[in-house]
């Protein structure tokens, strides 16, 4: 299977979001989050058309940390 889930937002309040995925295939994460739509933000980005921006809480990085270490989260 490609993708495998890393960690989702122990925090949230919703429990279903965000979420950090690794695709193993293609060696890449994939991160559901909430959509930036602040033009002011987006504004000092240098972003693609055919890119967006999601946006997770910092706390969330430590998925990423875990897959460096050969962890995984699962959780």
């Amino acid at each position: 299977m490609a993708l495998r889930k890393l960690g989702k937002d122990p925090e949230s309040p919703s429990g279903g979001s965000p979420t950090i995925y690794l695709d193993d295939v293609k060696d890449t994460y994939l991160v559901q989050g909430l959509k930036v739509g602040d033009a002011e933000r987006l504004s000092v980005m240098e972003l693609p058309d055919h890119e967006t921006v999601v946006e997770i809480p910092r706390r969330m990085v430590r998925f990423f940390l875990e897959v460096q270490r050969g962890e995984d989260s699962d959780v």
